[in-house]
């Protein structure tokens, strides 16, 4: 069967939630029967987001198959709980990256390159791709961006040119919209939408649904004003309520009828009613948790949530798993010194200190997992956060006053953290850390083997320094022990200290494969004795 393609477009403002709507849908589709996957088209020049500041752009997610994508790509996992690759993220760079290098090895003879048809075919190639794999029924592309933005327009050409080439029933656009509230006269207004729909139009595109954000019920007279105006049908104006999580959206698009309209168009049939038993199971336990236990987040990119998304997802599907609700508590590492850790974590059942890179609040998370080790709160450290838990280990415990990473200061006498051999020769920085999928060996009677219940498991890695394995004997003569190593290269992958409640310290990023129906293990056991610590 030839998979059928969504085009998900964004209009009026940008943080509409294309993403979770793209995910929404595709989840009822599934939930249908059907085999569904969703990419995200991203019009900046960056080849990926590895190399963007998490203020500018959130977190950077990690595929199994070591592709730096945007967050977006997070949500789709979650929701679909299948992996997603290198061929679900596109970027601007990415394509003209393709197509200057076709061009320098003499790929168009001559011809002159051009938006129109080099980038747009190619961009029509990469759309396409996915396709090919005969694995999907549906594929659903997010334009990343606003309608009217420049650097959108190659994606939206590239979109009309695809709708040309297919059958009517082959494809369709939702074009995603607000409609804002004026307060004073207390009314929504339809003309910002009206005008996207117009700009859409002029691109040669005509959106086949709207879905249209608001923070108030659409009368049945708005809806068919909307539609008159917008040249769609009544039943194609899809109402998106804001919803206290976005777990609510699938259900709420159900409601509103979003996946039957789709079938209809796509001529496919509505063979199943959804199954979303367990999804609602999620949401019962999500919103009627019996505890609640305080979780401090050490970062330095803490001003923007954003940053630790993956983080705090992970934290909703293991606090749901518990029955408890986590409210997370965000803490600059910057300003955490060693005189006020204990009063500003006093109140924390447990302390989770967060990736990242760079020298800057380094110090603020080694007070913090020092509070931690001393006092019993349950400690979680990823990726950065369990390298400073070695740093904290050999300064406090082993007495190496000036131990460190190398990464900040690369002549210290005892560089417990080093640069990866394989790493010492690059001076690229786009994609070339460690990055994707590895297996891990995992100790048996560890509090990592509690969680995973069996000795052999594969996370996804971020990272250029490891654990320097000459101090193994050192720190595991004082209590630090190594309970996760790569089998082919003998890399540390999870330290813990056996006589504590729970201190576990990862190499990888556990947070990228945690879903709602399969919230991770290391997760779900942290928040466990989280709830045990406040309990206590």
């Amino acid at each position: 069967m030839t998979p059928k393609y969504i085009f998900v477009t964004g209009g009026v403002t940008s943080s509409l939630g294309k993403g979770i709507i793209a995910a929404s849908l595709a989840k009822l589709l599934q939930a249908r029967g059907y085999s569904v996957t969703i990419q995200k088209l991203d019009p900046y020049i960056n080849v990926d987001p590895g190399t963007l500041n998490p203020y500018e752009h959130g977190e950077c997610y990690v595929t199994e198959d070591g592709a730096e994508t945007d967050l977006d790509l997070g949500h789709y996992e979650r929701f679909l709980n299948i992996p997603t690759s290198q061929a679900n993220n596109v970027t601007t760079g990415r394509i003209y990256q393709h197509v200057i290098t076709q061009e320098r090895e003499g790929a168009y003879l001559g011809k002159t390159v051009q938006v129109i048809p080099h980038i747009t075919d190619e961009i029509k190639r990469r759309i396409k791709l996915l396709g090919d794999t005969g694995k999907f029924d549906v594929i659903i592309t997010e334009i990343g961006g606003t309608v009217g933005d420049i650097e959108s327009l190659p994606y939206i050409e590239s979109v009309r040119q695809l709708l040309w080439e297919m059958k009517e029933e082959d494809a369709l656009v939702i074009h995603l919209t607000l409609l804002p509230y004026l307060s004073s006269t207390k009314e929504l207004k339809t003309k910002p939408t009206q005008h996207s729909v117009k700009l859409l139009l002029e691109s040669g595109v005509q959106p086949d649904i709207l879905v249209c954000r608001t923070e108030h019920a659409i009368t049945k007279e708005m809806r068919k004003k909307i539609a008159l105006f917008c040249n769609v049908d009544s039943n194609s104006v899809i109402e998106a309520l804001d919803v206290p999580t976005i777990y609510d959206v699938p259900l709420m698009m159900l409601k509103e009828k979003l996946d039957k309209t789709v079938l209809s168009k796509l001529k496919l049939s509505a063979k199943n009613e959804p199954n979303l038993e367990s999804w609602k199971d999620f949401l019962t336990r999500h919103k009627n948790p019996k505890n609640e236990v305080r979780i401090g987040v050490i970062g330095k990119y803490v001003e923007l949530p954003d940053a630790y998304k993956s983080i705090i997802e992970a934290f909703i599907h293991a606090g749901a798993t518990n029955e408890a609700r986590v409210r997370v508590q965000y803490i600059h590492s910057e300003l955490l010194s060693e005189e006020n850790a204990a009063q500003k974590l006093a109140d924390l059942d447990g302390i989770l200190v967060a990736p990242g890179f760079g020298e800057r609040g380094i110090e603020g998370k080694i007070n913090a997992i020092k509070f931690a080790r001393e006092t019993g709160v349950p400690f979680f450290g990823i990726c950065l956060g369990m390298q400073m838990a070695v740093i904290e280990f050999a300064r406090n415990v082993l007495g190496w006053k000036d131990a460190h990473s190398t990464e900040m200061n690369p002549k210290t006498k005892h560089p417990v953290i080093d640069m990866m051999a394989d790493q010492k020769n690059i001076t690229k920085k786009g994609g070339t850390m460690r990055l994707g999928s590895y297996v891990c060996e995992v100790t048996k009677g560890s509090k990592a083997y509690q969680a995973y219940e069996k000795t052999k498991v594969n996370e996804r890695h971020r990272h250029r320094f490891e654990f320097n394995s000459k101090y193994l004997k050192d720190f595991e003569a004082k209590g630090l022990q190594i309970t996760g190593v790569n089998p082919e290269t003998k890399l540390a992958e999870i330290v813990e200290i056996k006589n504590h409640p729970y201190f576990v310290g990862v190499q990888f990023h556990p947070e990228y494969k945690s879903t709602v129906l399969n919230p991770h293990p290391l997760f779900v056991k942290f928040v466990k004795a989280a709830v045990t610590y406040s309990q206590a």
